[in-house]
């Protein structure tokens, strides 16, 4: 049978003929061991425990755990506000499209205080 196309020549090892290769002479070598220090001094040896070690947030701007739900939730109206009331102030320094894109964000904005207010009213039942 005849094919269309010859098989693929047989190449040789990559560490032989790849111009990419690292250890394609020892000067190579020397070379990629020199970065790879380099990259271990500055960045740190990257071992099995750093890469196994559990994540822990940053606790700078962490909420009070002991705050109730009540609490936080009314916080976060009141910020919610005050971004709406900041941006609409904004939103009267700008002309055109740019005066649209802030009034836009202020009553998405809005619109997160009034579903937060509705989550508050559902928590903490006012009579």
């Amino acid at each position: 049978m005849f094919k269309a196309t010859p098989n693929p020549p047989v190449t040789e090892p990559a560490s032989i003929t790849d111009p990419t290769s690292p250890y394609e002479c020892p000067d190579s070598k020397k070379f990629n061991e020199a970065a790879n220090r380099a990259v271990d001094y500055h960045l740190g040896p990257m071992t099995a425990h750093m890469m196994a070690a559990p994540y822990s947030p940053n606790r700078l701007y962490q909420a009070n755990p002991a705050s109730n739900n009540e609490s936080l939730l009314a916080d976060a109206v009141e910020t919610l506000g005050s971004a709406n009331v900041m941006l609409h102030n904004f939103a009267d320094l700008l002309q055109g499209p740019h005066r649209k894109t802030a009034q836009g964000i202020a009553q998405v904005v809005m619109l997160a205080e009034l579903a937060v207010n509705r989550v508050l009213d559902k928590v903490v039942p006012t009579e």
